[in-house]
């Protein structure tokens, strides 16, 4: 399934992004978790972690706070998150 990424400013991007494979399996995997900053963002993120601790053995391997809602995640994020974790959990707080 490929995704066409629309720039609200009206330049197009020829670039055409595809979904991530899905997992076979949770079992044992390194959870990433991104934060947008906002409050009880962390709340959510680590409550929803440990349902995934506690149902398949899942680890929280790094979490990330943007600490700003209205702007994407450094690209700095994206590696750390991307080296450290099998799958991403991302939440808004407030």
């Amino acid at each position: 399934m490929a995704i066409t990424l629309v720039d609200p400013a009206g330049r197009r991007s020829s670039a055409a992004r595809t979904a991530a494979p899905r997992l076979e399996s949770l079992a044992g995997l390194n959870i990433g978790l991104l934060s947008n900053g906002k409050a009880n963002a962390d709340v959510l993120l680590n409550e929803t972690a440990a349902l995934f601790v506690d149902a398949y053995g899942c680890r929280t391997a790094h979490f990330v706070d943007k600490r700003n809602a209205g702007r994407p995640a450094l690209p700095e994020h994206h590696r750390e998150l991307a080296a450290a974790a099998d799958f991403l959990i991302t939440a808004v707080g407030d």
